[in-house]
């Protein structure tokens, strides 16, 4: 079994609890469809460590210069106090690259800013914090702004940054980590602690053991 890499970018400031459920499960074998398929390297602009918003100290696994769409399953942008300036511009263009190539992208927050400026949503379906945060990229897309924590078109998937589950269901959505009613499942336990949700996920764990 091949492993996929997932590439999460890794910047200063960057917003812990938006993609945390995302790679969290991207990187726990427990539930999906082909466990130990996936693994998350974090990447960076260069090799220095980077200290997150809630101040953990993150060492990038490569550079960004290192990565190339082939490689890689996605790319995960988290938001950051920097996306609408220019520190992170490279990271959008990165992006660009990857969506050219095939391979899908995925940005929450502040990222949507970096990608809406590159052009990536001027034809695709997507949604940000508020539609007027978009605007001051000067982008195209706003006709296709959708009011919705999350939105997946094209290869390229959206959240809002007080939406993390939405946006890690999304991403495990479009990775393919769990089974349809599985990711059902997974979405109603910890988004909105279902206990009906947990048992659903042990049966299934379990009978998974057992065949």
């Amino acid at each position: 079994m091949s492993t996929k890499i997932v590439h999460a970018a890794v910047y200063d400031t960057l917003a812990d609890w938006e993609v945390g459920a995302a790679t969290a499960h991207i990187n726990n074998p427990e539930w999906q469809v082909a466990p130990g398929s996936f693994e998350v390297r974090t990447v960076g602009l260069g090799t220095e460590p980077i200290r997150t918003k809630g101040g953990m100290r993150i060492v990038p696994d490569l550079t960004l210069a290192e990565l190339t769409p082939e490689e890689s399953a996605m790319l995960i942008l988290p938001g950051a106090d920097s996306w609408m300036g220019e520190d992170l511009v490279p990271f959008a263009r990165k992006a660009r690259e990857f969506v050219a190539a095939g391979v899908p992208v995925a940005a929450i927050c502040g990222a949507t800013f970096g990608l809406a400026r590159e052009g990536l949503l001027d034809d695709r379906a997507h949604t940000s914090n508020v539609a007027e945060f978009l605007l001051y990229s000067g982008y195209s897309g706003a006709d296709r702004y959708v009011g919705q924590p999350a939105v997946t078109d094209g290869g390229v998937v959206t959240a809002s940054g007080t939406a993390p589950f939405e946006f890690a269901r999304e991403v495990l959505s479009v990775l393919g980590v769990y089974e349809p009613h599985i990711l059902d499942a997974w979405y109603r336990l910890y988004a909105h602690s279902e206990p009906a949700a947990y048992f659903e996920l042990d049966a299934y764990q379990q009978a998974r053991s057992q065949a």
